[in-house]
């Protein structure tokens, strides 16, 4: 029988080409820290219903700490046969307390598994984008005083049209950044909604409590429909299009600043540590922070088309 997890039908070792070609851990690494969490949060749940005893979620849930700190520290092996994370975590945890370890998958399926890691990924990933922006705004907000009596002209055009105070155009970034954190906020609303506990796709006979796991795990709801949540990455569409408005919008003030700090408009000057220079030419300033904001706001915008066509083929 294959040493695979879901090797049970299977004579002969899996071609290591093909392991090569399906293996996900070279990317799904980053998400060791919320598949650790999940399934300890798991792990809890089974004892709770008595499907494990304490002693054997205890001993689970410090096995899995260690891991993540030995993931901490650089110090875990990665390898390819092994397919994801979730794999690698799992016969970690059995290498090291033998068939306790292979409890822990008591009720759950990596089809549920991979959807809650990646709505913990992607709520801890909203969160953070979410602070960035308020940062943003509050930079803005703290020119008040300094700009208030500064006057820009407004342009339409790229044709000077009416003048607009300089905390106007400020303000401005403000109220998209704003906008942005409200998307954000919705987007939160669907991702966190538990799949766990969905199994490969038509739940599981076991009294296992979903409203338990979901406590555990911060989780506002819980999946009406095995079928719907097995399948269901909507919140990384919904969460990717709002990254990519957040993008237009930084695109969008990059370049107005590139043109405001060149010697036609001359209306700011950027600190020597955000710019760079010429070997040929030394008079040269260049805004290359603002310029690779906007180059680099494509990569967002081209994920979310990416993943949309990704999501229509399945």
């Amino acid at each position: 029988m294959s040493a695979k997890a879901w090797g049970g039908a299977f004579d002969e070792v899996t071609d290591p080409r093909v392991e090569s070609f399906t293996e996900s851990i070279s990317f799904d690494a980053r998400l060791a820290f919320v598949d650790i969490r999940g399934s300890q949060a798991h792990a809890r749940m089974l004892a709770k219903v008595g499907l494990l005893t304490n002693d054997e979620a205890q001993q689970i849930c410090e096995h899995l700490l260690a891991i993540g700190e030995e993931i901490s520290r650089g110090e875990f092996s990665w390898r390819t046969e092994l397919e994801d994370i979730h794999m690698h975590i799992e016969s970690a945890l059995i290498e090291r307390i033998g068939d306790v370890g292979r409890k822990l998958h008591t009720g759950r399926s990596r089809n549920d598994q991979v959807a809650t890691d990646l709505k913990l990924y992607v709520r801890e990933a909203l969160a953070r984008v979410d602070r960035l922006l308020e940062d943003m705004q509050r930079a803005f907000v703290e020119r008040y005083d300094q700009d208030l009596n500064v006057i820009l002209p407004g342009y339409t055009h790229l044709q000077r049209a009416q003048p607009v105070m300089a905390v106007h155009y400020w303000f401005a970034y403000c109220e998209k950044f704003q906008r942005d954190r409200d998307r954000l906020a919705d987007c939160r609303k669907r991702a966190n909604v538990l799949p766990l506990g969905a199994a490969a796709l038509a739940g599981t006979s076991l009294p296992i409590d979903r409203d338990e796991t979901a406590r555990l795990l911060d989780f506002t709801d819980v999946a009406a429909n095995s079928l719907d949540v097995s399948s269901d990455r909507d919140f990384l569409a919904e969460s990717l299009f709002a990254m990519s408005l957040i993008a237009v919008h930084l695109s969008g003030w990059a370049e107005e600043w590139i043109l405001w700090c060149t010697t036609e408009f001359g209306f700011l000057k950027l600190p020597d540590a955000y710019t760079t220079g010429s070997s040929i030419m030394p008079q040269k300033r260049n805004p290359d922070v603002l310029e690779l904001i906007r180059g680099k706001s494509a990569r967002v915008i081209a994920d979310l088309q990416q993943l949309l066509v990704l999501l229509k083929g399945l």
